[in-house]
């Protein structure tokens, strides 16, 4: 694992312990189908939700957020559409957030955007 990858897997695990303090259920990490990959899928209790983390050492090349385009936002939408359909929960009943953390010290700065598509 390089770099880049275990500083993006400390991002998600930072992200799904963020979420479990909230007090929402974590379903799925890093669930894969042949279209891609959905980081995680939480329970807020109401919905089920897609989380896309986006993880960064500083913002020094940009806010993690930036990576969010229009066409990742609906790739996000299209897997999240299929873990539901593969987990038998309605698709109105699934949204997509993005959890964008930047370092900050030996933790995170964490921004959560609730229902990017």
């Amino acid at each position: 694992m390089n770099g880049n990858q275990m500083l993006g897997q400390r991002g998600e695990d930072a992200a799904a312990a963020y979420l479990k303090r909230l007090g929402w259920n974590v379903l799925d990490r890093n669930w894969r189908c042949s279209e891609g990959e959905l980081d995680i899928v939480a329970y807020d209790g109401r919905f089920h939700v897609a989380c896309e983390v986006k993880t960064r050492r500083s913002k020094a090349f940009g806010d993690p957020l930036e990576a969010i385009t229009e066409r990742k936002a609906a790739r996000l939408r299209k897997l999240a559409l299929r873990w539901a359909a593969s987990n038998r929960v309605p698709g109105a009943h699934i949204r997509v957030d993005v959890l964008a953390l930047v370092c900050h010290g030996e933790g995170f700065a964490l921004e959560h955007l609730r229902g990017v598509c």
